[in-house]
Protein backbone atom coordinates (compact mmCIF):
# COMPACT_ATOMS: atom_id res chain seq x y z
CA UNK A 1 0.00 0.00 0.00
CA UNK A 2 1.60 2.81 1.24
CA UNK A 3 4.84 3.85 3.37
CA UNK A 4 2.78 6.73 4.93
CA UNK A 5 1.58 5.61 8.57
CA UNK A 6 -2.35 6.21 9.09
CA UNK A 7 -4.31 6.84 12.66
CA UNK A 8 -7.92 6.01 13.18
CA UNK A 9 -9.47 7.39 15.69
CA UNK A 10 -12.80 5.05 16.88
CA UNK A 11 -15.14 6.14 17.86
CA UNK A 12 -18.42 4.15 20.06
CA UNK A 13 -21.62 5.35 20.32
CA UNK A 14 -22.55 3.11 23.66
CA UNK A 15 -21.19 2.90 27.17
CA UNK A 16 -22.52 -0.50 27.62
CA UNK A 17 -19.77 -3.01 28.99
CA UNK A 18 -20.86 -5.70 26.67
CA UNK A 19 -21.29 -3.11 23.94
CA UNK A 20 -21.14 -4.71 20.54
CA UNK A 21 -20.11 -1.75 19.12
CA UNK A 22 -17.15 -0.85 21.39
CA UNK A 23 -16.79 -4.85 20.40
CA UNK A 24 -16.70 -4.41 16.90
CA UNK A 25 -14.17 -1.33 17.59
CA UNK A 26 -11.96 -3.98 19.13
CA UNK A 27 -12.67 -6.39 16.05
CA UNK A 28 -11.72 -3.47 13.71
CA UNK A 29 -8.31 -3.27 15.76
CA UNK A 30 -7.26 -6.61 14.94
CA UNK A 31 -7.59 -6.68 11.26
CA UNK A 32 -5.75 -3.55 10.61
CA UNK A 33 -4.29 -3.19 7.48
CA UNK A 34 0.03 -2.87 7.42
CA UNK A 35 0.77 0.68 8.38
CA UNK A 36 -2.59 1.50 9.78
CA UNK A 37 -2.96 2.00 13.87
CA UNK A 38 -5.93 2.69 16.12
CA UNK A 39 -7.01 4.78 18.83
CA UNK A 40 -9.87 4.19 20.75
CA UNK A 41 -11.30 7.60 22.38
CA UNK A 42 -13.39 7.23 25.56
CA UNK A 43 -16.59 9.53 25.45
CA UNK A 44 -18.19 8.68 28.73
CA UNK A 45 -16.92 12.00 30.35
CA UNK A 46 -17.98 14.53 28.17
CA UNK A 47 -20.17 16.59 30.32
CA UNK A 48 -23.49 17.75 28.39
CA UNK A 49 -23.31 20.27 25.85
CA UNK A 50 -23.78 23.55 27.77
CA UNK A 51 -22.33 27.17 25.45
CA UNK A 52 -22.11 28.68 29.06
CA UNK A 53 -19.45 26.59 29.73
CA UNK A 54 -17.76 26.15 26.34
CA UNK A 55 -17.74 29.89 26.40
CA UNK A 56 -15.35 29.91 29.54
CA UNK A 57 -13.14 27.28 28.43
CA UNK A 58 -13.19 23.42 26.97
CA UNK A 59 -13.63 20.91 29.93
CA UNK A 60 -10.42 18.32 29.73
CA UNK A 61 -12.59 15.72 28.64
CA UNK A 62 -13.48 17.32 25.34
CA UNK A 63 -10.21 18.59 25.14
CA UNK A 64 -8.57 16.03 24.92
CA UNK A 65 -11.53 14.33 22.17
CA UNK A 66 -10.57 17.36 20.26
CA UNK A 67 -7.30 17.04 20.55
CA UNK A 68 -7.67 13.04 19.02
CA UNK A 69 -9.45 14.15 16.32
CA UNK A 70 -7.36 16.68 14.86
CA UNK A 71 -4.01 14.36 15.35
CA UNK A 72 -5.81 10.75 13.80
CA UNK A 73 -6.48 10.93 9.89
CA UNK A 74 -9.42 9.22 9.92
CA UNK A 75 -12.43 8.47 12.16
CA UNK A 76 -14.30 5.13 12.35
CA UNK A 77 -17.88 5.65 14.23
CA UNK A 78 -19.21 2.44 15.55
CA UNK A 79 -22.58 3.57 16.71
CA UNK A 80 -25.96 1.41 17.47
CA UNK A 81 -28.85 3.08 16.55
CA UNK A 82 -31.78 4.09 19.58
CA UNK A 83 -34.72 5.80 18.11
CA UNK A 84 -33.71 5.76 14.54
CA UNK A 85 -30.99 7.68 14.83
CA UNK A 86 -27.49 7.76 16.83
CA UNK A 87 -27.07 7.78 20.65
CA UNK A 88 -27.33 10.91 22.61
CA UNK A 89 -23.99 10.02 24.07
CA UNK A 90 -22.48 10.39 20.25
CA UNK A 91 -24.45 13.22 19.52
CA UNK A 92 -23.31 15.26 22.36
CA UNK A 93 -19.54 14.31 21.91
CA UNK A 94 -19.62 15.44 18.70
CA UNK A 95 -21.28 18.71 19.28
CA UNK A 96 -18.10 19.33 22.04
CA UNK A 97 -15.82 18.56 19.59
CA UNK A 98 -17.37 20.75 16.58
CA UNK A 99 -17.26 24.13 18.23
CA UNK A 100 -15.12 26.38 16.60
CA UNK A 101 -12.23 27.26 16.79
CA UNK A 102 -10.25 25.10 14.72
CA UNK A 103 -13.27 22.31 14.10
CA UNK A 104 -11.23 19.02 13.94
CA UNK A 105 -13.36 17.28 11.73
CA UNK A 106 -12.97 19.17 8.92
CA UNK A 107 -11.85 17.37 5.87
CA UNK A 108 -10.95 14.12 7.30
CA UNK A 109 -11.90 10.64 6.00
CA UNK A 110 -14.40 8.17 8.21
CA UNK A 111 -16.10 5.43 8.07
CA UNK A 112 -19.01 3.79 9.52
CA UNK A 113 -20.33 0.72 11.09
CA UNK A 114 -22.66 -0.18 13.53
CA UNK A 115 -24.13 -3.27 15.44
CA UNK A 116 -27.41 -4.30 16.64
CA UNK A 117 -29.25 -7.76 17.70
CA UNK A 118 -32.01 -6.34 15.25
CA UNK A 119 -32.21 -7.15 12.18
CA UNK A 120 -30.96 -4.20 9.93
CA UNK A 121 -28.02 -3.71 12.06
CA UNK A 122 -27.87 0.24 12.80
CA UNK A 123 -28.86 1.26 9.23
CA UNK A 124 -31.21 4.11 10.25
CA UNK A 125 -28.79 5.51 12.62
CA UNK A 126 -25.81 5.53 9.87
CA UNK A 127 -27.68 7.26 7.97
CA UNK A 128 -28.59 9.38 9.83
CA UNK A 129 -24.62 9.99 11.51
CA UNK A 130 -23.77 10.64 7.02
CA UNK A 131 -26.27 13.69 7.24
CA UNK A 132 -24.17 15.36 10.22
CA UNK A 133 -21.17 14.58 8.80
CA UNK A 134 -22.20 16.66 5.75
CA UNK A 135 -22.38 19.71 8.16
CA UNK A 136 -18.80 18.51 9.65
CA UNK A 137 -17.19 18.40 6.30
CA UNK A 138 -16.25 14.32 7.03
CA UNK A 139 -15.29 12.54 3.80
CA UNK A 140 -17.52 9.27 4.49
CA UNK A 141 -16.34 6.41 2.49
CA UNK A 142 -19.46 5.42 0.80
CA UNK A 143 -18.81 1.86 0.47
CA UNK A 144 -18.52 -1.14 1.97
CA UNK A 145 -20.96 -0.21 4.51
CA UNK A 146 -21.35 -2.50 7.50
CA UNK A 147 -24.33 -3.06 9.79
CA UNK A 148 -23.99 -6.18 12.03
CA UNK A 149 -27.60 -7.40 12.05
CA UNK A 150 -28.07 -10.21 14.49
CA UNK A 151 -24.97 -9.31 17.00
CA UNK A 152 -26.09 -11.44 19.51
CA UNK A 153 -24.72 -14.14 17.00
CA UNK A 154 -22.03 -12.76 15.66
CA UNK A 155 -20.02 -12.22 18.83
CA UNK A 156 -19.31 -14.73 21.53
CA UNK A 157 -19.87 -14.80 25.61
CA UNK A 158 -16.47 -12.43 25.38
CA UNK A 159 -17.52 -9.92 23.17
CA UNK A 160 -15.06 -11.52 20.22
CA UNK A 161 -16.38 -10.76 16.93
CA UNK A 162 -16.31 -14.50 15.60
CA UNK A 163 -18.53 -14.39 12.39
CA UNK A 164 -15.95 -14.72 9.43
CA UNK A 165 -17.75 -12.54 7.12
CA UNK A 166 -18.22 -9.93 9.48
CA UNK A 167 -14.38 -9.97 9.87
CA UNK A 168 -13.92 -9.73 6.43
CA UNK A 169 -16.56 -7.08 6.14
CA UNK A 170 -14.30 -4.96 9.03
CA UNK A 171 -11.21 -5.70 7.16
CA UNK A 172 -12.61 -4.50 3.87
CA UNK A 173 -13.80 -1.34 5.54
CA UNK A 174 -10.56 -0.70 7.18
CA UNK A 175 -8.17 -1.03 4.29
CA UNK A 176 -10.68 1.57 2.22
CA UNK A 177 -10.44 3.48 5.05
CA UNK A 178 -6.90 3.68 5.23
CA UNK A 179 -6.99 4.67 0.95
CA UNK A 180 -9.16 7.59 1.88
CA UNK A 181 -7.07 8.73 4.24
CA UNK A 182 -4.17 8.80 1.98
CA UNK A 183 -5.74 10.15 -0.53
CA UNK A 184 -6.88 12.63 1.32
CA UNK A 185 -3.09 12.86 2.71
CA UNK A 186 -2.03 13.43 -0.87
CA UNK A 187 -4.50 16.05 -1.78
CA UNK A 188 -3.36 18.09 1.50
CA UNK A 189 0.28 18.15 0.41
Amino acid sequence: MSDTPITILGISGSLRAGSYNTAALHAAAELLPTGVRLIQADISDIPLYNDDVRAKGWPPSVERLRKQIAEADAILFSTPEYNYSIPGLLKNAIDWASRPPEQPFAGKAAAIMGASPGAIGTARAQYHLRQIGVFLDLKFLNKPEVMIGGAGDRFDASGKLTHEPTREFIKTLLTALQELALQLKQYKK
